[in-house]
């Protein structure tokens, strides 16, 4: 059942999951430069082709692994209670993920002894957060109806 209203929430986390590829998340300044966070490091100005300051490893995996997590739970459409566990799971990553942002953010303030501010992006995972127990919930409500149709049979 690939045309539920779930398929279009987990889409739509996958969506915003890989859109943190292509945006600013954080913005550091000091009084001689301006730092930026991408999800593969921190560089200096405002493009990623400055030089690195900071590597952020453990975001650049997470933020795979949490959209391959994405796409496989969509396919997972036959396997309902399976499609549920994965989708918890990506909570877990997105959740993570929002960790791991603010993490990065606060450790290099410090190092560079900079101010940082959040970009919009950096909201993206909690609204994945909200998207993913919106879809159990759909995915939940299907299983039911699947098997009080086996009762009456």
């Amino acid at each position: 059942m690939i045309q539920r209203i779930q398929t279009l929430y987990l889409a739509i986390v996958v969506i915003l999951t890989s859109a943190l590829f292509y945006t600013r998340l954080v913005v550091f300044s000091t009084s001689e430069n301006i730092y930026t966070m991408f999800y593969n490091g921190i560089f200096t100005g405002e493009e990623d082709s400055g030089d690195m300051v900071m590597k952020v490893t453990a975001f650049t995996i997470l933020l795979f692994v949490s959209v391959i997590i994405g796409v496989i739970t969509i396919f997972l459409y036959k396997r309902r209670l399976i499609q549920i566990r994965v989708a918890a799971l990506n909570i877990g990553l997105q959740l993570g993920l929002t960790a791991l942002i603010y993490f990065f953010a606060k450790t290099a303030g410090k190092d560079i002894d900079a101010l940082y501010s959040f970009n919009y992006p950096v909201v993206f995972p909690l609204v994945s957060v909200v998207l993913l127990i919106m879809a159990i919930k759909a995915i939940g409500k299907d299983e039911a109806l699947i098997r009080s149709m086996d009762r009456i049979r």
